[in-house]
């Protein structure tokens, strides 16, 4: 099974609504589970391996970063989103904001930002992917907690291009 298989794999799981669905193949098992909100899943070569819910761990990590632009998000919410650019995840992934703990956000919100920035990472299978941004301007909104699991096409960054 190749990344494209496992992909439509994923999106159709948690479009058809099912909880969990596991395929097993000579050379390797997948194991998908789909929760309210996110789809956790798991890819293995010849072992046999079963995911573990991903949202309990990074939950204190999480809060603290998003506390600080708590009242800029709060003031995104009464207004009209639509004029806004969203960049959105290009794979399926773990969502991080900074190349490590200790180091700061790629951006932040207010941020001025140019095309081909990198604004952050989305780890998929032990592979650290480079997320550039796809145009120029301003980041209105995070739509993300750090460290959280991302679906392919999900909504990452709203951008203010004017």
């Amino acid at each position: 099974m190749n990344k494209k298989e496992i992909e439509e794999l994923i999106r159709f799981v948690s479009k058809a609504g099912v909880s969990e669905v596991s395929l097993e193949q000579k050379d390797f098992k997948i194991t998908i589970k789909n929760s309210v909100k996110q789809v956790e899943h798991v890819v293995a070569a010849p072992a046999i391996v079963h995911a573990a819910p991903l949202a309990a761990a990074p939950a204190p990590v999480a809060a603290a970063p998003a506390s600080a632009p708590a009242p800029v998000a709060a003031a995104a919410k009464g207004e009209d989103t639509s004029k806004y650019h969203t960049i959105k995840s290009p794979m399926i992934g773990t969502f991080y904001r900074a190349s490590s703990p200790d180091k700061p956000n790629f951006v932040n919100v207010g941020d001025e930002i140019k095309q081909g920035q990198m604004i952050c990472i989305i780890e998929a299978m032990k592979l650290f992917n480079e997320i550039e941004s796809d145009i120029s301007g301003r980041i209105v909104k995070v739509l993300v907690d750090n460290s959280s699991p991302v679906e392919y096409d999900q909504p990452l960054f709203l951008v203010d291009p004017s």
